[in-house]
């Protein structure tokens, strides 16, 4: 029996130690082997809200535009576990690279102790002022089927949090795989009990919301177990490893908070839009956006999978001070990133009809109106990886408040202006709004790229030249 421990704990080790020779090796080798698992991990999450979508878009427009409105709550709860991730993840990254054991343990669990206080203290805010935040929204026709879904996931927003810190947590060592595999068992364990829920227990909205915590539980248990309880990882998240830091939590909230609030300005852009949407169209308008953001979401995972594996090297490289290192880190990735946007844009324009029919199935009047939405944010789809890969770079060097600029001149500035200029000076209605929305984004994306080269070339010429 000893002997097969043994043997368990030195192909553990080894299995460690491989991934953290990946994140500190060759940087291009790096990104191929860290980001397509973290792109499958992504688009089986992204399976299992599109689940929602599409087991929702059964029970009517009203329930679809319903849990449209919520889209820019859930976009702030995704926000938070992305933000305290990505803080988290860039620290350990970088103490990785500097070869501070210590800190990169005690980080991971300062990580897991801000997850537990805000899962705490965010619903109990959320929830109280529910009603007034669905008023503002412009959710008033359908606000008490939107209060129904949302009540459910505030109550659960520990379980949402924990499985994406601790995903992150994983990923920032290198070990990719396993974070894969628990969220391809939650995916399937959603999509599966969706309709039980939503249909044969007819709980109908509030049955998706509560088939999303209970897969979400399930996959925060699974690493809950690997990191607290079996211990197999190359952090170590033992009592005896941590050490209150004040200074550990100001490094993960630096970079939590301009994270988190990247995700917020998206939800105050789709605020806007649902807002602009409301006045135009009513909620077939927020129905067809619904729709059709999810496959803008889809679209964006592989660069978001590149943005993490990006962030992971970079920290790993700036903590170690190799510099040529992050600077190829950085170009492989958008390189990378601009063959899969282009191929995926063009697949998305040519098949958008039928990529609409799967969220219409029960009213085809919002086919051809999904269609032209596809059709037209395909453009915006091209300049993805320019935005992503440039913010997560800045989050992995800890200056997180430059991706936060970035992102609000692109979405605050050029996206809401466009959108109105189109929608209500050029009186192009709902169609402007897709104009307005895309144009924006690549105007935004291109600024954001142009300033990253700058900020690289600079630090070429003092540590490299």
């Amino acid at each position: 029996m000893s002997n097969e421990i043994e043997k368990t704990e030195e192909n553990n080790n080894k299995n460690n130690k491989n991934n953290i020779s990946i994140i500190t090796g060759d940087p291009k080798r790096a990104i191929r082997k860290l980001s397509w698992p973290i792109m499958v991990s992504m688009l089986v999450t992204f399976a299992y809200n599109l689940a929602d979508t599409i087991w929702v878009a059964g029970l009517g427009t009203e329930s679809l535009a319903a849990l449209g409105f919520f889209m820019p709550i859930f976009l702030i709860i995704i926000g938070l576990g992305n933000g305290i991730g990505a803080g988290a993840n860039s620290l350990i990254a970088r103490s990785i690279g500097a070869k501070d054991k210590k800190k990169a343990d005690n980080t991971a669990i300062h990580g897991l102790l801000i997850t537990l206080i805000i899962s705490i203290i965010a619903p109990i805010i959320l929830i109280f002022f529910l009603n007034d935040i669905l008023l503002l929204m412009g959710a008033a026709s359908v606000a008490n089927l939107t209060a129904e879904y949302a009540r459910v996931i505030l109550a659960g927003l520990i379980v949402l949090l924990f499985s994406s810190v601790g995903a992150s947590i994983l990923r920032s060592e290198g070990d990719v795989n396993r974070a894969m595999k628990v969220m391809i068992l939650t995916a399937v364990l959603n999509i599966i009990i969706d309709p039980i829920f939503i249909y044969i227990l007819n709980l109908g909205l509030a049955g998706a919301a509560y088939a999303t915590l209970l897969s979400s539980f399930i996959s925060s248990f699974v690493i809950f177990y690997w990191l607290i309880i079996k211990r197999d990882t190359y952090l170590n998240l033992s009592k005896e490893r941590f050490n209150f830091d004040m200074g550990i939590i100001k490094e993960i909230v630096f970079i939590a908070i301009p994270a988190t609030s990247e995700i917020i300005i998206f939800s105050i852009v789709s605020l806007v839009i649902n807002f602009m949407l409301s006045f135009i169209a009513g909620p077939l308008g927020v129905a067809v956006y619904t729709a059709g953001w999810r496959i803008v979401n889809l679209a964006m995972i592989p660069h978001m999978g590149l943005g993490t594996a990006t962030l992971t090297v970079v920290g790993a490289a700036y903590g170690a001070r190799k510099f040529k290192k992050l600077i190829t880190t950085y170009n492989y990735s958008v390189k990378f990133g601009l063959s899969i946007s282009i191929i995926s844009s063009i697949i998305i324009f040519v098949f958008a009809p039928q990529i609409a029919m799967i969220f219409s199935y029960s009213e085809t009047n919002l086919i051809p109106a999904i269609s032209d939405f596809l059709r037209i944010l395909s453009i915006f789809c091209i300049a993805l990886p320019l935005g992503i890969l440039s913010s997560s770079t800045f989050q992995g060097l800890g200056k997180a408040f430059i991706s936060l600029t970035l992102t609000i001149q692109r979405a605050l500035v050029f996206e809401i202006i466009f959108m109105y200029i189109f929608a209500f000076v050029l009186n192009m209605g709902t169609a402007g709004i897709w104009w307005g929305l895309s144009l924006g984004g690549l105007v935004g994306y291109l600024v954001s790229y142009i300033y990253t080269k700058i900020y690289l070339r600079e630090i070429k010429k003092v540590y490299i030249d």
